[in-house]
């Protein structure tokens, strides 16, 4: 009678145990899969911060290149019709536009982008992939 009370204990310590392992590797495949998730799609133009009335100006202004992009925004954002997240976003594409011709212009804005943006905006990815381009 004692040996067989002795192998159940054992048993289920070894039952026990085999659950806990198979918790853990369950953990830890799930923490593996958040950290190497492909980095979700946003598309700009669903991002709230644009009224509908100046995305033709926006087309229009990306279009014309670096210069016409500034423009658009030194006239737009000081009446401040357009918001962030896509202000942020329209930003980082003049930053881009930008990187070759005036690096330190490119840094600064980046840096004001940056500053401005909270961790859980919609942004915060794009900023965060482009963050080593800009220190």
């Amino acid at each position: 009678m004692k040996a067989l009370i002795t192998i159940l204990i054992i048993v289920g310590v070894a039952f026990g145990g085999y659950k806990i392992w198979e918790y853990w590797d369950n953990v830890e495949h799930d923490r593996e899969l958040k950290q190497n998730a492909p980095a979700t799609q946003i598309s700009p133009s669903s991002l709230p911060g644009l009224p509908q009335k100046l995305e033709q100006g926006l087309t229009e202004a990306e279009k014309g290149g670096p210069k016409a992009l500034k423009a658009w925004l030194d006239k737009v954002k000081p009446t401040g019709m357009v918001k962030d997240p896509r202000l942020a976003w329209i930003e980082l594409d003049y930053v881009l536009m930008i990187t070759k011709d005036d690096p330190v212009e490119a840094k600064r804005i980046f840096r004001d982008v940056q500053q401005r943006i909270p961790g859980d905006s919609p942004v915060a990815q794009r900023v965060k992939a482009l963050e080593k381009n800009y220190e």
